[in-house]
């Protein structure tokens, strides 16, 4: 980590370990999904989130997901959360998939666009009235991970590019926590198109700051009330630093210890969050 910024604290046992009450003037937690209340696409493994959600529901405080998932849609994540029996809302679900359909919703109107990305992406996209093509004029070169990718459809999107469609990504890190440990996210392919077409993307996801800006609006709370509950540094940690929002590092995922401004706690699983509240 950079130099001049504070060490974090744990809650783990560890020396500096913070106690109850921690947490007491947060009105909205932000969780990320793989690597926080569970890991894998595949075959999923739950981590935890039952106790915490409940511990917040009980003391009536906010909360939504805020994931970088986007070859899920909003529908899927709601169902599995439930089959997990962790008790979170659909309308507390935010996909980057959703959140990329309704930022060229709000900025462009229904647009069409080629996509490098999977079903979860499409539907999200399909849902808000924008229009798949692979067409010469296609406005929007729309990327997420896409585990089919092929050179075919990579330089298909870099000449749509070039042509002058933008590049609009649902985020751009570069793992994300898959069952076996850390795989390639969609960070190297948005480079991959950026390279070859020479265009710059527009990033919704983190560690861009417009997800979390996003998500504050949902849930109708300014950035020093919210925290963030995740378990990486490059993406939830650097975005919620950007967008002015505390943050708690869960040790399920890919980064095990922290140390900067605004990391709360180091945690060794989310349902420690309990003993903050």
């Amino acid at each position: 980590m950079p130099k001049g910024r504070r060490r974090g604290t744990t809650s783990d046992g560890g020396p500096g370990a913070r106690g109850r009450g921690t947490l007491a003037g947060k009105e909205l937690f932000l969780f990320d999904l793989d690597g926080v209340f569970y890991k894998g696409k595949e075959s999923r493994v739950k981590l935890g989130g039952t106790k915490a959600v409940e511990a917040l529901r009980e003391r009536g405080r906010r909360l939504l997901v805020v994931t970088n998932n986007s070859t899920d849609s909003t529908e899927t994540i709601w169902r599995r959360l439930a089959e997990f029996d962790i008790p979170v809302r659909r309308e507390e679900v935010l996909t980057s998939g959703a959140l990329t359909a309704e930022f060229l919703k709000e900025k462009h109107g229904e647009v069409t666009y080629f996509l490098v990305g999977e079903d979860g992406l499409e539907e999200e996209m399909s849902r808000l009235g924008h229009r798949r093509s692979d067409r010469d004029g296609t406005k929007f070169v729309v990327i997420g991970l896409d585990r089919k990718l092929t050179y075919e459809k990579l330089d298909r999107a870099a000449r749509l590019a070039r042509a002058g469609a933008r590049l609009v990504a649902t985020h751009s890190s570069r793992v994300y926590m898959s069952k076996d440990g850390p795989a390639m996210a969609p960070g190297p392919i948005v480079k991959a198109l950026e390279f070859a077409s020479g265009a710059k993307a527009t990033i919704i996801g983190k560690p861009s700051p417009l997800m979390f800006k996003m998500a504050l609006k949902r849930g109708s709370c300014s950035s020093g009330a919210a925290v963030m509950v995740g378990d990486q540094l490059e993406t939830d940690y650097e975005g919620a630093r950007r967008a002015r929002i505390d943050f708690i590092l869960v040790k399920t995922g890919v980064d095990r210890s922290a140390e900067g401004g605004g990391i709360l706690a180091v945690l060794p699983s989310v349902d420690s969050l309990t003993r903050l509240l």
